[in-house]
């Protein structure tokens, strides 16, 4: 190969090995685009109807948020992936409506209580949090009310191949009991929640309006 050729070929493979890397650099940045556009099209979703893809987001999962828990002060488990959870066999009761709520639970078998847990969806905050009042039966009369102030957030993990994906983890930041057999309704204020008790408790009357503030920590 001659000089002129030499001179005229390295220049060449030189623009076409930038040009490859520049087509590489855009194509991962558009896969990352379309999978930040995915992510927050479903977040969208989930605070405007709390579901996934169509599919509501299983009762369940506020039983092990601590409402099924009363022996403790503090909820043990705080967050979970919602695109693991819908679907998954952790939550594989059967999921219906009563109305405006959403209801999970499995009939007594093999020694172990009936179970049924429930959730009212009331809407997301002017911040973006969301709010939603759940219930909890695990077997007895009691039905145990709590209003729960969530975060939604997407964040970014390795799969099991060790490929990365974006997990959309729903995080518990406040739960606040309103006793058994609540009634009631709450209803969102900006960045608050008024929370009106028409009966407290089995025998219990109404309660004063109560304010809260739903915010992060």
């Amino acid at each position: 190969m001659s000089r002129a050729d030499e001179s005229i070929s390295t220049p060449t493979r030189r623009t076409l090995l930038a040009a490859c890397c520049a087509f590489a650099c855009l194509a991962a940045g558009g896969a990352v685009a379309a999978e930040a556009n995915e992510a927050a099209g479903l977040m969208a979703e989930i605070r405007k109807t709390f579901t996934l893809r169509g599919k509501p987001i299983p009762p369940e999962i506020f039983r092990d948020f601590g409402d099924g828990n009363l022996a403790e002060s503090r909820s043990i488990w705080t967050s979970v992936d919602l695109d693991a959870a819908v679907g998954s066999n952790p939550y594989f009761d059967e999921i219906g409506r009563s109305g405006a709520w959403v209801v999970q639970g499995r009939a007594a078998r093999n020694g172990n209580d009936a179970e049924r847990t429930a959730y009212r969806y009331i809407g997301a905050t002017k911040s973006g949090l969301l709010v939603a009042i759940a219930t909890f039966n695990g077997g007895g009369t009691g039905v145990f009310t709590t209003l729960h102030i969530l975060d939604l957030a997407p964040a970014r993990a390795f799969d099991e191949d060790g490929e990365v994906y974006t997990r959309l983890s729903l995080t518990n930041l406040r739960s606040m009991s309103l006793g058994d057999r609540w009634g009631g309704e709450a209803v969102i204020a900006g960045d608050h929640i008024h929370v009106k008790t028409t009966r407290d408790g089995p025998t219990g009357g109404a309660r004063p309006l109560r304010i809260i503030k739903a915010r992060r920590p």
